[in-house]
């Protein structure tokens, strides 16, 4: 069942937006998602939280500038999706900007597992010469790795922002504003805003003994266009702070001032930089960097971030067209074999649901864990084979269900079922035994059942209400589409009843639709689903400006529909 609710605003926020001068709509939508002041809507770099307010930050940028000093060899090591490639792209242009010897490895996803394992650390000595290991977007949980690499004689900085499981890597610094103790505001940096914020710290202590100056220092802004990326890619929370370091990633695109592989990127996926939008990162950008790690090596996309000449950029983001194609490709496969399953396990009856398939792609079943959560509003956990025998699972989840919590709960109950987890609450990975699947099935279940009530198991549409009808307007697109819109921060979405006048279906699959109100006429579509809809609906929808003939026109987004009242 779906429900369209409409967010409440407080009103002392909304007036107090007004009365600062914002258009009364958008005082309504900010009021709604917590903000107070015009003040916190503010993206200049001034605004940013400061990096002293990391715990251990101040300790890595020293570590950084001794290893700098002393010639140290560094290996960056990175995790295998965006984040972890942006991250990685950013740690080492940033370090050999401030004088750093510095190489990178990513773990493959198939051969390696995740993160700074002790075979990783390993190879790093061997092929390497490494003297310092720094992690990006990983770390926090690679215990064993890090005691492997203090045994070896080589030092380690974690930097990461995933939650910390009960013990913390002994010997070593860590960077995470998820550790215990730490008082960053901000919860929500992905693991390219927490490098960046070392490097920021790194900056001011070399400032501090006289490497540069103000006038020579790095300008590490050149590099927001990684942190931009890593960041909306990752789904992590907009909050103010992050928000921040999007918008001026984002600023830094449209004028052309990017690295040549985000610019080959835009290219190969049909993207016009100079309109660069939030969109452009989430989903055409970060799903073809994101492909590589799938079902490739994430090298690939790294050494893509890393050219500095256009024409190998080109050539290296073309190969990661091609693999996301396949990756498509794949998907659909799965999402075939994955319907079948579920026709059997009647999900209205389930608080969760968990497929497996020995024939599926290990890299995907994160992607398709996300289809099928969206699909019936349940947390949702896919598994394949790994190449070990072992299970490979990845879930993604619902509000008000934490699933790595659950994943902890469900570890505790069954000693030894789960070999190894980790993630955030909306989504998290973890190996499972041969046989384990039918016992996770259950135990998963048991927890959702305990913290989730029917309620919770509804999908709700929360909604900014009503639109006027002179909203209907290129300039208050325009207006919407200045704001930096995405997780916790959700875009514009309004609720109003039309009268179809015309509807048709396009390809088998999108709805094409005339629609009135107020006598007023609109063009709509619904991408995905062809159900023709009554005369009269209830509509949950977005305002595009869609391009068309070398004409823009406005156009209505239809998200959700249900009928609406009866004529009079």
């Amino acid at each position: 069942m779906t429900r369209i609710v409409v967010r409440s605003c407080p009103a002392p926020a909304f007036r107090h937006l007004c009365d600062a001068g914002i258009h009364p709509v958008l005082a309504r939508i900010f009021a709604s998602r917590g903000i107070t002041d015009a003040a916190q809507l503010s993206t200049g770099l001034s605004g940013m939280i400061h990096p002293e307010q990391l715990s251990c930050i101040g300790e890595a940028a020293a570590f950084l500038a001794d290893t700098i000093a002393a010639g140290k060899k560094i290996t960056v090591i990175a995790d295998y999706d965006c984040d972890g490639a942006t991250a990685c792209a950013l740690a080492l242009r940033g370090l050999r900007l401030m004088g750093a010897r510095a190489d990178y490895m990513v773990p493959n996803r198939f051969d390696n597992g995740y993160g700074l394992t002790p075979a990783i650390v390993d190879m790093a000595r061997e092929n390497h010469g490494t003297d310092v290991l720094v992690t990006v977007d990983n770390g926090i949980a690679s215990l064993e790795g890090i005691e492997r690499a203090v045994a070896l004689g080589m030092e380690v900085l974690v930097t990461d922002h995933h939650l910390p499981g009960e013990r913390l890597p002994q010997h070593c610094i860590v960077v995470n504003p998820n550790q215990p103790g730490c008082s960053f505001p901000s919860k929500h940096l992905a693991g390219v805003g927490v490098m960046f914020y070392v490097l920021m710290a790194l900056r001011s202590e070399l400032r501090s003994r006289h490497v540069f100056d103000e006038r020579t220092q790095p300008r590490l802004d050149s590099l927001l266009d990684l942190v931009a990326l890593g960041t909306f890619a990752d789904v992590v929370r907009l909050d103010a702070n992050n928000r921040i370091l999007v918008a001026q990633g984002l600023r830094r695109i449209r004028s052309g001032n990017m690295q040549p592989g985000i610019s080959a990127l835009f290219r190969v996926s049909g993207r016009d930089y100079r309109k660069a939008s939030p969109f452009d990162l989430g989903f055409a950008l970060g799903p073809r960097l994101n492909a590589a790690g799938r079902l490739s090596d994430m090298s690939l996309g790294i050494e893509c971030l890393l050219a500095d000449d256009f024409d190998r950029a080109l050539a290296m983001a073309g190969e990661l067209n091609r693999i996301n194609i396949e990756r498509r490709e794949i998907e659909a496969d799965m999402r075939l074999d994955a319907r079948e399953q579920i026709a059997h396990i009647h999900p209205e009856d389930r608080a969760t649901i968990c497929v497996q398939s020995a024939d599926w792609h290990q890299g995907i079943v994160g992607i398709l864990a996300s289809r099928i959560k969206e699909k019936y509003f349940r947390p949702t956990m896919a598994f394949a084979v790994g190449k070990d025998g072992m299970l490979k699972g990845s879930g993604r989840s619902i509000p008000e269900f934490h699933l790595r919590d659950a994943l902890d709960l469900v570890a505790k109950r069954h000693p030894g079922l789960i070999v190894q987890f980790g993630g955030h609450a909306m989504a998290a990975g973890l190996t499972l035994k041969p046989d384990g699947f039918a016992t996770f099935s259950e135990a998963f279940e048991e927890v959702a059942r305990g913290w989730l009530t029917q309620t919770q198991l509804e999908r709700q549409i929360e909604t900014d209400g009503s639109l006027d009808d002179d909203c209907f307007t290129l300039p208050f697109i325009d207006m919407l589409d200045a704001q930096v819109w995405g997780h916790g921060f959700p875009p514009p979405l309004f609720c109003d009843e039309f009268t179809v006048r015309n509807q048709r279906v396009l390809k088998e699959k999108h709805l094409k639709l005339q629609l009135e109100r107020n006598g007023r006429h609109y063009n709509a579509i619904r991408f995905g689903n062809p159900e023709r809809l009554p005369e009269r609906v209830l509509l949950a929808y977005r305002l595009d400006a869609n391009e068309y003939n070398g004409r823009t026109s406005v156009q209505i987004m239809v998200e959700h529909a249900e009928p609406g009242r009866a004529f009079p």
